[in-house]
C-alpha cells in the first residue's frame, strides 16, 4: 500500500471527513483491520481563513509547499490537498514536490464525465466560484461547463462554510437553504450538482435530489484510495 500525504487543517472537518473516507475506503477494499497508510499535516486555520480574506495567496502558496515537501520527506508516495479552494495554488506545490498531487478537479472531471452532465452547478466558497482556477481546469482540460450561483446566494454560500460548517454547525435553515439554491440553479439549466466545498457533504446528499451530485471530499478520497491500492 502506498502512503498518502494529506495537507489539511482547511477545515479540521473536512479533513477528518477525509481521515474517515479513506480508511473506510482502504478497509472496503482490502479487507480484515486494514487501514490506510496516511500521514497528516494539520494546518491551524483562522490564519489561513484570514489569508485568505486578505488576498495574501503568495504566502499561503509557501505554507502549502512547504507542508507538501514535508510530507514528501516524511515517506509519502502522493499529496492531497483537503480543501478546493487551496488547489488555487495546486500547480506552485505540485512543483514543490517530487510525487504526484491528487487534483481534486481532475477527480471530480472523472466523476462527472462518467455521468451524462456537463452542466453542472458549483457551489463553494466565493473563491471557487469566483476565481477560475477550478472551473478552467473543468472547462478547458474536460470540457464541463459550470453554472455558479448568484451575488446574494455566493455571499450566503460563504458566510454558510465560514460561520457554521467550518466548526461543524449545521443548521436546518442552511441545509434548506442549499435545496433552494439547487433548484435556482436547475431552473437555469444547470444538470448536476458539484460539492465544491469539502464540507458541503454535510448540507446535501445524493438522497436528498435527483439531480447528480458529484461530492469532492467523496470523490478525491476515493482517488486517494485508488493511488494507494493501484
Amino acid at each position: 500500500m502506498k502512503t498518502l500525504g494529506l495537507i489539511g487543517g482547511m477545515s479540521s472537518e473536512s479533513t477528518a471527513i477525509y481521515y474517515r473516507l479513506l480508511n473506510e475506503g482502504v478497509n472496503l477494499r482490502v479487507g480484515g483491520v486494514s487501514s490506510a497508510s496516511l500521514i497528516v499535516w494539520s494546518f491551524d486555520f483562522a490564519p489561513i481563513a484570514a489569508a485568505q480574506s486578505a488576498g495574501e495567496w503568495d504566502a499561503l502558496t509557501l505554507k502549502l509547499a512547504d507542508a507538501a515537501r514535508r510530507l514528501e520527506a516524511a515517506g509519502a508516495d502522493a499529496v492531497m490537498i483537503c480543501a478546493n479552494t487551496m488547489h488555487k495554488m495546486a500547480d506552485e506545490v505540485q512543483a514543490a514536490v517530487g510525487v504526484p498531487l491528487l487534483h481534486i478537479a481532475d477527480a471530480t472531471a472523472a466523476a462527472i464525465l462518467a455521468t451524462p452532465s456537463r452542466r453542472p452547478a458549483l457551489f463553494a466558497t466565493r473563491y471557487v466560484m469566483e476565481q477560475d482556477f477550478i472551473k478552467s481546469r473543468l472547462k478547458d482540460r474536460f470540457g464541463i461547463d459550470v453554472l455558479i450561483p448568484d451575488e446574494a446566494d455566493r455571499a450566503e454560500l460563504h458566510r454558510i462554510i465560514f460561520e457554521e460548517l467550518v466548526v461543524g454547525v449545521v443548521k436546518p435553515e442552511s441545509k434548506a437553504a442549499f435545496a433552494a439554491m439547487v433548484e435556482r440553479l436547475r431552473a437555469a439549466g444547470a444538470d448536476g450538482v458539484i460539492l465544491g466545498c469539502t464540507e458541503f457533504g454535510m448540507l446535501m446528499t445524493q438522497a436528498e435530489t435527483d439531480l447528480p451530485v458529484f461530492d469532492t471530499a467523496l470523490i478525491h478520497a476515493k482517488a486517494g484510495v485508488d493511488f494507494a491500492l493501484q
